[in-house]
């Protein structure tokens, strides 16, 4: 009973943060549907059956959409309890070879979140479907640009939901005093716009607590409101909740009902965010917080609005806010403004989310991600897209200077996510669920041809600003493609260069140089093999550290990769060259938060020690295995039984081996240097050295106890970094579109983003670059 009842109360606090988090672009769609519904030739119509039957529209498009295919059906086609565009294409990735970077590997299917609980059994017979774009690369190209278009109209609907919603909330001024000129209103909506932006640098978080509350009080608000005007104007218009309202309307209007579909289709924006923010609440806490609250609001808020403009037509323009009783105006207008303050932090947010999944998954430069330990679950920033956002925004506001061009942008932008999010459903229930292709078309046509006909109608304003969606989503999406194209043609360079194993044993252990103590972390973006960056180094220079790791981190299409799971550990040639693979394995969700790059340096060696155990345990040959298999080290589990971690109560001191020769030499030169280094980053100061010691405790294998002393003073000794620093361009037979994406797209984007030893946080002072010309 006691846990029948927590579960309960835990319900109902999530369905409460639900409130802030996913409903608040949904509930600040009354401020201008109706507007934008009847800002076309329908004005001409406009009369009791076409009000009546435009209510009848946005009754029945909520209620298919909102209620049917998100709260209904899509909230159980999440991966691990997350939802999104990313979501559905991981579930196809992980049951169909549809990834175009091959960097798979058989162990990332035994990750724990690798399956979801109760879909059926990959090994279910493949349908025709499946293998038809598992053998093409040009639908599995076509595939990942659908995604692509999908995330890109996610970014332009977080450029417009912030100018709609405020823009749309603040022209409730000019309803209350006419001489208040609407150049005032865009001065207005823009100081209130780059506040927003400037929020989400000081953090959001310090204000999330009230987000709830304002959309709470708000749908009750406008509820309140809308049984008013049902009551006062027009108590028939229950009448219109037939679908028979419908017919009339499509036949009394013709085709300027059917272009006014656009204005109608703004009644479900925000929709989406039903299924992208699931996994920050629980599906079960959006249906009750949902079909208890936020749907009957809505619905009366219509119907009442719908009430009100069947008795006053010419009140068309701004029939939300003369809808109001005079006398809770001014309190309704600032609760709208809050509202819309709380839809547009939504939208950042999410386009905060999209971008990093774009990022994580290889189709976005390199950018900076910041995620605070004292910010909610899951929130990060990232400061060159808030910006970009918060340009684009101002710029879209002062353009156009009216909510019916940005609803028609607003609204293609809308129906293009819901149309390509159908299409990929309807491929999981193909591909992962395992179930016919008659079922899977079934869906797609139910929700795909109403969608297809009001991007039909949308279509026809793209003159009147609706090219704003369609020109920022395409720039998005070459930006992305490019990037994507020219980092996969680098990949198979790498892959198609790396040593071969022959090469290196021909070196002997020692590598054919002066072996010095350290560890050398060679970082590459290849999953197997030796990367001619390795190769590049031995040429050039005579010496190498005792311990090498090459290091690569990679993306497995999972939302979150467990931390016991995160590591693969193997062995690259016989034991006796000391020589390590180690595979980091991310979400493409998952938000690095390590407080330094010495967390993550001991992390990577207590894992190589713990495979070293591991190893000894499963195998007795002195040798080893040329290029051993990769082990999943589940750290922090036996690392008690060998070595024990302790700070040292040396204060400021960092485990690079630059570092650490610093410390102990008396030069000038290099103190100086120390001391700038500490300079620029304070929070060594601050930190205690991590030391290791071996426990004296018996070793079946006396050669497991040689090598992890070598680990633990190869560790002492100091930690490098070397990345290879590339210069890449295309050949010059190449075609003329390779050309222009390599050499002209690709380089200037790797140029002017990120470098990819700051994206790692590797620290400059123990950083070694490894200069290397691509011709791809």
């Amino acid at each position: 009973m006691v846990e029948c009842k927590f579960r309960h109360e835990n319900l109902l606090l999530l369905a409460y943060r639900s409130f802030g988090v996913v409903f608040g672009e949904l509930s600040t769609s009354p401020l201008y549907v109706y507007k934008s519904t009847f800002s076309g030739r329908l004005r001409n119509h406009l009369n009791e059956d076409t009000v009546f039957g435009a209510f009848s529209l946005i009754f029945w498009t909520l209620t298919l959409f909102s209620v049917l295919k998100y709260v209904v059906f899509m909230l159980n086609a999440d991966d691990n309890g997350e939802g999104g565009i990313f979501a559905l294409y991981a579930l196809l990735c992980r049951n169909a070879r549809l990834s175009l970077l091959p960097n798979q590997q058989a162990a990332d299917e035994e990750l724990s979140t690798y399956h979801n609980e109760g879909y059926p059994s990959s090994n279910s017979p493949s349908s025709l479907l499946k293998k038809f774009i598992e053998k093409r690369k040009k639908t599995r190209t076509l595939m990942l640009l659908l995604v692509l278009s999908s995330a890109c109209m996610i970014v332009t609907i977080g450029v417009l939901t912030p100018a709609i919603s405020i823009l749309s909330s603040i022209e409730g001024l000019q309803t209350r005093n006419k001489d208040f000129h609407h150049g005032t209103v865009i001065v207005i909506t823009c100081y209130l716009l780059i506040g927003i932006f400037v929020l989400q640098y000081c953090g959001a978080h310090r204000v999330a607590f009230t987000f709830s509350p304002i959309i709470i009080l708000w749908l009750l608000s406008i509820a309140i409101i809308g049984t008013y005007n049902i009551i006062h104007w027009n108590p028939k218009i229950y009448q219109a909740l037939s679908p028979c309202y419908i017919y009339k309307f499509s036949k009394g209007t013709g085709k300027d009902g059917w272009i006014s579909l656009g204005g109608i289709l703004l009644c479900i924006t925000g929709s989406e965010t039903i299924f992208a923010e699931v996994g920050k609440v629980t599906p079960s806490s959006i249906r009750v917080s949902f079909c208890f609250l936020v749907y009957p609001c809505l619905v009366l808020q219509y119907m009442g609005q719908a009430a009100f403009l069947s008795r006053n037509p010419s009140a068309v323009s701004f029939s939300f806010h003369m809808s109001i009783p005079d006398s809770f105006s001014w309190p309704i207008m600032a609760m709208a403004t809050l509202t819309a303050i709380v839809a547009s932090q939504a939208a950042i947010s999410a386009t905060f989310s999209i971008v990093k999944q774009c990022y994580t998954l290889g189709c976005f430069p390199r950018i900076k991600i910041v995620r605070k330990s004292d910010w909610s679950n899951r929130q990060i920033f990232i400061p060159e897209i808030n910006w970009i956002l918060m340009i684009l925004c101002l710029l879209v506001t002062v353009g156009s200077q009216d909510t019916n061009h940005i609803g028609n942008a607003y609204g293609i932008a809308c129906i293009i996510v819901m149309f390509l999010t159908t299409l990929l459903t309807s491929l999981v229930i193909n591909f992962v669920w395992h179930k016919s292709l008659l079922l899977a078309l079934c869906y797609f046509l139910l929700f795909g041809v109403i969608e297809i006909t009001f991007f039909s109608s949308s279509f026809m304003k793209i003159h009147e600003a609706g090219w704003i969606s369609l020109l920022l989503s395409a720039v998005f999406v070459f930006l992305m493609y490019a990037w994507h194209y020219g980092s996969r043609k680098k990949y198979l360079h790498d892959q198609h260069n790396k040593v071969p194993m022959k090469w290196i044993l021909n070196l002997g252990s020692d590598l054919g140089v002066v072996r010095v103590p350290g560890i050398g972390l060679i970082y590459t973006e290849l999953a197997n093999g030796v990367p001619a960056t390795f190769s590049q180094f031995l040429t050039n220079l005579p010496a190498f550290y005792k311990i090498v790791v090459f290091v690569c981190v990679k993306t497995v299409p999972v939302p979150f990769v467990p931390r016991k799971e995160r590591y693969l550990i193997g062995r690259i040639g016989p034991k006796s060259y000391r020589m390590y693979r180690c595979i980091v394995r991310n979400g493409y969700k998952d938000v690095q938060e390590y407080e330094s790059e010495c967390d993550f340096e001991n992390e990577l060696m207590m894992s190589v020690a713990e495979f070293i155990q591991l190893e000894a345990e499963g195998s007795r040959t002195a040798d080893g295995s040329i290029d051993g298999r990769l082990a999943v080290v589940r750290t922090s589990e036996k690392f008690g039984k060998r070595i024990e971690a302790s700070a040292s109560g040396e204060i400021g001191e960092c485990s690079s081996g630059l570092m650490a020769t610093v410390t102990k030499s008396k030069s000038p030169t290099l103190q100086k240097l120390k001391c700038m280094y500490e300079q620029e980053l304070p929070r060594l100061s601050d930190r205690r050295r991590i030391r290791f010691k071996l426990l004296d405790t018996g070793y079946k294998d006396s050669n497991v106890k040689e090598e992890l002393l070598e680990l633990l003073e190869a560790k002492h000794a100091g930690i490098a970094y070397v990345i290879g620093h590339s210069y890449v361009k295309a050949k010059w037979n190449s075609s003329f579109f390779k050309r222009f994406l390599i050499n002209i797209f690709y380089s200037s984007l790797r140029k002017n983003c990120r470098a990819p030893a700051v994206s790692l946080s590797i620290p400059r002072i123990s950083l070694i670059e490894v200069g290397m010309a691509y011709s791809l």
